[in-house]
């Protein structure tokens, strides 16, 4: 999972790409990257990317390099090759046709066999471990074979046409922004919808050819909603599934779903965990369906509560993503609501760090007990999911040496026992601690007293969405996942040597 963004139009794209990707760094903190085209003297792009979060890479002289009216960015969160690897951050660049610059959010189910073929038959070789590298392959060949790169200007429908023929080759969950250069900027979604996508519209005062100040349209697309609300983009709504958008140099805008869009099928994980709680995601809210979550959980628990099963004393949220949720929960219960875990800022979203190992170490440096609030009680920890259990079982046993009584540990997300291979890093059923374990057999596990999770139709009720990628929690897959065996297999190894 990861964070994009693409802007056309202000006088300094860049920099708004720079600001915006603040509000996107929840999404990924292996890397960051600014990618801006310039149209006037000398035009081009101007790339910049490096390991570390946002404001550990760029700085205002940076910024000031990245010049031109259009402009993408990425946060990077590492599913596909190695954390740490240079050559894999993004955005990236090819030469021809035009010069394209893209990004994206997602993973490609078949990303292996696609390398192959690209390397078979058109005598590609791979300068990344990235699937955006294949994305941007496979898009280039099919707008030269439509007649791109020879026409001066670009067409819609030689667009539609490339961007067609990629979806019928990648399958999997994206969302790409890209850049043409001296053409303008496009982005799309896969034919299912998995990964988000908003477009957003503002007027930006702009220099004429004569230097005069004009008002033009300036057009911003994103992972998220937050993002356009803090650069002042009036929302135009989300892309649908299989939808295609272009804006040319001057601002005009095309789009266009193409015929392979399918019954989409958003991530249910991005309102229960990856989202900013300000976003709006498919219409609905972020932080109402989390609220919602803490309800459903709350009518769950009750019963046990009522057979005796249990006697929480307090509800404690695991910070952050879990705290709307717990709010919802203790109101419901009619318990106190105590944090109790205090965060130490500067530590990374412990569940996107991609070994156990660095895992283990956030749990430990990011939270520290209140002990005065803790010993004696009974505690319900809240969290938003359960994926490993190493930061689930670190936590449980953070409380109990702060003196806990005992220990509830609940989850507003069902229990996770398949992969994903749409761009969430849980690529093998050995690594999730729902698999071949029922709640009694994972409670002994985290070393809690009882663990307890929210069911798979109140998830869904809580979302407000009829059709939802749940695959992770049901194994019914929305696209066609046999390639990913191997996919599982290959990423695993990758992340062991």
């Amino acid at each position: 999972m990861c964070g994009v963004v693409g802007i056309i139009g202000p006088e300094e794209a860049a920099k708004e790409v720079f600001l915006g990707l603040f509000t996107l760094q929840h999404r990924g903190q292996d890397a960051a990257g600014i990618l801006s085209y310039n149209e006037g003297e000398g035009p081009g792009f101007h790339l910049y990317k490096d390991n570390g979060l946002v404001e550990s890479v760029f700085n205002e002289e940076i910024v000031n390099r990245l010049p031109g009216r259009m402009a993408i960015g990425h946060t990077r969160y590492s599913t596909v090759g190695k954390s740490g690897d240079t050559r894999d951050i993004q955005p990236l660049v090819l030469n021809y046709p035009y010069g394209i610059g893209m990004a994206h959010n997602g993973n490609l189910v078949n990303y292996y066999p696609l390398v192959e073929k690209l390397r078979r038959e058109r005598h590609r070789m791979p300068l990344t471990n990235s699937d955006l590298e294949v994305i941007q392959n496979l898009f280039a060949d099919a707008l030269l074979e439509a007649g791109g790169g020879i026409d001066e200007k670009l067409s819609f429908a030689q667009l539609e046409t490339a961007v067609n023929s990629v979806m019928k080759s990648a399958i999997g969950g994206y969302s790409v922004v890209s850049m043409i250069a001296g053409q303008g900027m496009f982005a799309f979604r896969d034919p299912k919808g998995i990964r988000p996508l908003i477009l957003g519209k503002r007027e930006a005062m702009v220099r004429d050819a004569t230097g005069a100040l004009v008002k033009k349209d300036a057009y911003c697309v994103t992972s998220e909603m937050v993002l356009l609300n803090f650069l002042g983009y009036e929302p135009i709504g989300d892309l649908q599934a299989g939808e295609l958008i272009f804006v040319d140099l001057e601002g005009k805008l095309e789009r266009k779903v193409l015929p392979l869009a399918q019954t989409p099928t958003p991530c249910m994980f991005e309102w229960v965990y990856f989202a900013g709680a300000e976003s709006v995601l498919e219409g609905k809210p972020v932080y109402n369906a989390r609220l919602e979550l803490g309800k459903g959980l709350a009518r769950k628990i009750r019963s046990h509560i009522d057979r005796g099963e249990m006697k929480p004393d307090i509800v404690v949220p695991v910070p952050e993503t879990s705290r709307i949720a717990a709010i919802a929960l203790a109101e419901e219960l009619g318990l106190p609501y105590r944090e109790v875990l205090i965060k130490n800022r500067y530590i990374q979203r412990s569940f996107i760090l991609n070994t156990p190992e660095k895992r283990a170490k956030a749990v430990d440096l990011k939270l520290n007990p209140v002990r005065s609030e803790i010993e004696g009680k009974n505690v319900l920890l809240v969290d938003d999911s359960i994926v490993r259990g190493t930061t689930s079982k670190r936590l449980v046993d953070l409380v109990r040496r702060a003196g806990a009584k005992e220990v509830y540990f609940v989850s507003t997300c069902a229990p996770i026992r398949n992969p994903c291979y749409y761009g969430i890093d849980f690529p093998s059923t050995e690594e999730l601690i729902a698999t071949g374990r029922d709640e009694k057999q994972i409670a002994e596990a985290l070393n809690a007293d009882q663990v307890i999770y929210l069911d798979q139709e109140r998830l869904r009720e809580a979302i407000g969405l009829k059709s939802l990628c749940m695959a992770c929690l049901d194994g019914k897959y929305p696209t066609d996942i046999s390639a990913g065996l191997s996919f599982r297999e290959r990423r695993v190894g990758e992340r062991r040597k």
